[in-house]
């Protein structure tokens, strides 16, 4: 299972191309609104306890500041995907990417671009296909389509 979070109903519209290409791939998610700042507790229960529900990874969706994924990597056992969102009050994304990536060391968070969240989803996908063939094998298809459309492309574009 793949936890998704988010600081925002705002990040929602961002966040669903991770629920959705997950969904693609029959990876059971749980969704949900964290937010670092205005629910330290629920982020610090969510983020003691996530791996004793299930949760493999979890994708951590953050405007602005973008403290979620930072924070909930500080406390979580579990590989931590952050997506950094351009907020309404945001200077271009720079805030949100920065505050997800220079993370110091010893606390990872893997850090997809700007708005990203496609990409969390099959890295989230590639992290649990590692260890459930069934999973990889979706991977793997899913890939080889994505070869195909290329092909398909460029043949197109030489006629």
């Amino acid at each position: 299972m793949v936890g998704i979070i988010m600081g925002s109903d705002s990040d929602l519209p961002i966040m669903k191309d991770a629920i959705e290409i997950l969904e693609s791939f029959d990876i059971q998610i749980e969704v949900d609104i964290v937010s670092a700042h205005r629910t330290p507790d629920k982020l610090y229960d969510y983020s003691q306890n996530a791996h004793k529900r299930g949760v493999k990874v979890i994708i951590a969706g953050a405007g602005g500041a973008a403290h979620l994924p930072g924070m909930v990597a500080s406390m979580s056992p579990l590989p931590i995907i952050g997506v950094p969102v351009k907020s309404s009050n945001s200077i271009d994304g720079w805030d949100s990417i920065l505050s997800i990536l220079q993370m110091p060391g010893g606390v990872p968070v893997a850090t997809v671009a700007l708005n990203g969240a496609k990409n969390a989803g099959i890295l989230a996908a590639q992290i649990i296909g590692a260890s459930d063939k069934c999973v990889q094998d979706r991977i793997i298809a899913y890939k080889e389509g994505l070869k195909l459309k290329v092909e398909q492309a460029s043949k197109k574009v030489r006629k």
